[in-house]
């Protein structure tokens, strides 16, 4: 707008030379009727701007009366002096218009001489005409001559004047712009003066809430300060103690901690010292050396709290869970820590882990190279916190890509190599971090070699602070391969294919993990007392019961528990509706929503059907002929049935997609063939009986699980099974300790005994089933208990050390 302002004045500026222009325009018209000279008129009026223009239409008028009037010598006088007298009116009106020209502008006043001109120009036509009509016949020639000049003279004019009429009008509309762009800009100026003012006004505004800000945050940092300085150390989240201890590995791995400080500092996180705390919390954001410096400030003498405990395995849940191990692993662990010992685990970096389950995952700043196959290869270690437990990430980068597959074990064919190089870059990590910790356990056939691998290699290395213990949670799995494959860990085939070592009971030219893991280890645990009875026996122990049993001294059964924090229907965020033992209503609610979300009949008469479910690998050992028949046998009792897991067998997968397919449509039976742990959540909470018929289980979590929600099991006698439930018609139980069903064969009609018996309590006895239900639900199934024996074990191989 300012930069057509700035035009419409230099145009303004242009109009003193217009003027000139037109005044010259005037001298050349009149010396026009004297000399004629039509060039020299036609160069002065091109060059002009006259504003005259508005003379144009009436101009050509005359033009047109006088060359009709010339064209007709003949004509009478009194045609003529009608002609004239027109001329006279046309020319008052052209005064009439040049008076409301100079109304819109004063610059073109010059037009008024103009029209004098014109007025003269017409005299002297009178003039000419009177002399005409005293003799026409001489003045003929002459006049068709000065008829044709003055024809001319016309023509040239209304050239120009039609070019003066464009200029004018052109200048005419730039005013009025010109007039509109300094209202505009006035406008805006105004505007903007406005705007800066309530700027200002709002800066001081914000200004001073800023500072105001700034001074409660202030106050809001002391007081919090001092509120955390009151908060009971035994309140702080276990996050934060093992991001505590996550840190001050990450400073010892960088040496900018020695390994005796590092030391220090952690046994004063065992210890969950006040001090450490507040400097931990006053100083979290600080670079890394200055950290150092404050954490070497405190450290003191201090007494050791607890036990260092390090696992090493091919699971953890939420992260990386194929079976129950996972959970297992994180719920013992959870119970340790909150007992006040330190603990940690190793795992692979699996591709296919949640990752949204670890928190502060980070690749730490430090060269892990390991052996393998004589040759050295680098791995990057990688730290980050699962249910509050610091852990450990192993990343190969090896040219196989380990633990880039997809998936975690089972399918690969080479699970012996992975995992056995898994557990010498562990060992390796903890000899090159400096770690000494109390106990390293291992679990199943896939962490099995770090036994030997301990005693043979790192001992000597100096890694020999720790005892090992190894836990078994299934005796059918024992990772045997070719001996020449164990070498490739570093350890000698030679010495291991021994009887008393790792060469397999049967298979006498092959070399057996898990026998390598029981012979090596101080003290050798399965997941419940009777399933450590059944192992003793050829059925059980898959062909290691001879070797259990050489190694009975230090071989114990210690049933599983569960973290029953995570397993809470009270707080279940994956359930419809939150019930306890205090009200069960809710899992009525939850019986309805699901029955609707997998389209199974909820109305009439099925509502009071009772659900049976059960959520469970489809593989051999879970009794899958038996899975099948109660679903069958459900429908038959009046039931409905609802069916949750997947086979890694092609022909049971088959089997139960063709079942699946069967009921696909029916109202009373519905089969979900994938894992689907939302899913899951949703069937515990709903169902009202639990079906586990197993043909061995070593221990077993659902029928806890169940529990936990509410829901009734119905189970084999064996295992860890055996040890949790007991049944309502069983004698030789106290009544509170009556949970549930338990048939004693791997048969049809043994299931059906107890099935039946489930069914036809929930239909006919109600109300002694909703009080079975509430004494179910608060039955202690958490790892208290169980952690407890394992400490007594670990203490027991310790104090064995000592002496």
């Amino acid at each position: 707008m300012k930069q057509r302002l700035a035009q419409t004045e230099a145009d303004s500026k242009a109009l003193p030379e217009l003027k000139e222009q037109n005044k010259a325009l005037h001298e050349s018209l009149n010396s026009l009727q004297h000399s004629g000279g039509k060039g020299a008129l036609e160069a002065k009026y091109q060059s002009s701007l006259d504003e005259v223009n508005s003379l144009r239409v009436h101009l050509a008028d005359a033009q047109a009366e006088i060359a009709k009037f010339f064209r007709g010598p003949e004509r009478e006088s009194a045609g003529l002096q009608e002609y004239i007298a027109g001329l006279e009116n046309k020319i008052a009106d052209m005064e009439r218009q040049l008076a409301e020209a100079n109304a819109n502008s004063a610059e073109i006043e010059s037009l008024k001489v103009e029209g004098m001109t014109l007025h003269e120009e017409a005299a002297a036509l009178r003039m000419k005409l009177a002399g005409r009509s005293d003799n026409t016949s001489h003045s003929s020639a002459g006049g068709d001559t000065k008829d044709q000049s003055l024809q001319h003279q016309v023509e040239t004019l209304q050239s120009l004047l039609s070019q003066a009429m464009a200029e004018r009008d052109a200048l005419l509309k730039v005013r009025r712009e010109n007039v509109q762009l300094r209202e505009q800009v006035e406008l805006l100026e105004e505007r903007i003066r406005v705007s800066d003012a309530e700027i200002q006004a709002q800066l001081q505004i914000y200004t001073a809430e800023v500072e105001a800000f700034q001074a409660s945050l202030g106050d809001l940092k002391s007081g919090n300060e001092i509120n955390v300085a009151h908060v009971p150390v035994g309140e702080m989240p276990w996050e934060f103690w093992s991001g505590l201890q996550l840190r001050i590995s990450a400073l010892m791995m960088s040496d900018m901690l020695t390994q005796e400080d590092g030391k220090e500092l952690q046994l004063m996180a065992w210890r969950r010292e006040k001090r450490l705390r507040d400097v931990y919390i006053n100083q979290a954001d600080m670079r890394d050396e200055d950290l150092a410096v404050e954490f070497k400030n405190l450290i003191q003498p201090t007494k050791r709290p607890g036990l260092h405990i390090i696992h090493i395995s091919a699971e953890m849940a939420p992260v990386a869970k194929v079976g129950g191990l996972g959970d297992v692993l994180t719920g013992l662990s959870r119970s340790f820590q909150k007992k006040g010992h330190l603990v940690e685990a190793i795992l692979p970096k699996y591709d296919c882990m949640d990752y949204s389950r670890i928190a502060n995952l980070k690749e730490l700043d430090m060269e892990l190279h390991s052996s393998f196959d004589g040759k050295i290869y680098e791995n990057k270690v990688w730290t980050g916190i699962v249910e509050g437990l610091p852990v450990y990430f192993i990343e190969p980068l090896h040219p196989e890509k380990f633990f880039w597959r997809g998936q975690f074990y089972s399918t690969e064919p080479d699970d012996f190599r992975r995992f056995t190089y898994f557990c010498r870059a562990a060992l390796e990590f903890l000899l090159q971090s400096g770690k000494r910790p109390d106990i390293i356990h291992s679990h199943d056939w896939q962490t099995a070699v770090v036994a030997p691998l301990y005693w043979d290699i790192y001992v000597p290395l100096g890694l020999d602070s720790a005892r090992l213990a190894f836990t078994c949670h299934n005796f059918q799995y024992q990772g045997v391969q070719d001996p020449a494959a164990i070498t490739a860990c570093g350890l000698s085939a030679r010495d291991l294919m021994r009887p008393d070592r790792m060469q397999d009971n049967s298979a006498h030219n092959r070399i057996n993990l898990l026998k390598g893991g029981i012979v090596f280890s101080n003290v050798v645990t399965t997941v419940s007392p009777t399933y450590a009875q059944e192992v003793l026996l050829p059925e059980g122990g898959k062909g290691l019961q001879g070797t259990l049993g050489v190694h009975s001294k230090k071989f114990f059964g210690i049933l599983n528990g569960i973290d029953e924090e995570v397993w809470d229907p009270a707080t279940d965020v994956l359930i419809d509706h939150q019930y306890s033992a205090d009200n069960i209503d809710g899992k009525f609610i939850n019986k309805q929503k699901l029955r609707e979300r997998l389209g199974m009949a909820s109305q009439g008469d099925d509502e009071k059907r009772p659900l049976v479910a059960c959520v469970t690998r489809l593989v051999p050992q879970k009794g899958v002929h038996l899975i099948r028949h109660s679903i069958y046998r459900t429908l038959e009792k009046g039931g409905q049935f609802i069916l949750l897991g997947s086979s890694p067998f092609p022909d049971i997968q088959r089997e139960f997609e063709d079942i699946a397919r069967q009921f696909e449509n029916h109202p009373q039976i519905r089969l979900v063939l994938k894992y689907d742990e939302a899913l899951s959540h949703a069937i515990y909470a709903a169902a009202d009986i639990f079906v586990i018929p197993s043909i061995f289980e070593p221990c077993g979590l659902t029928q806890m699980i169940s529990m936990r929600y509410g829901t009734i099991p119905v189970v084999r006698r064996t295992g860890g099974l055996a040890d949790s439930v007991f049944d309502v018609d069983d004698q030789r139980h106290p009544e509170e300790q009556k949970n549930g069903f338990v048939f004693d064969d791997a048969n049809e009609g043994s299931l059906s005994w107890g099935l039946d018996r489930a069914l036809d309590y929930y239909t006919q006895r109600p109300e002694w089933w909703q009080d079975l239900v509430k004494r179910a639900m608060q039955m202690d199934l958490s790892w208290d208990a169980s952690a407890d024996q394992y400490l007594d074990l670990y203490e027991q191989v310790l104090s064995k050390v000592k002496v």
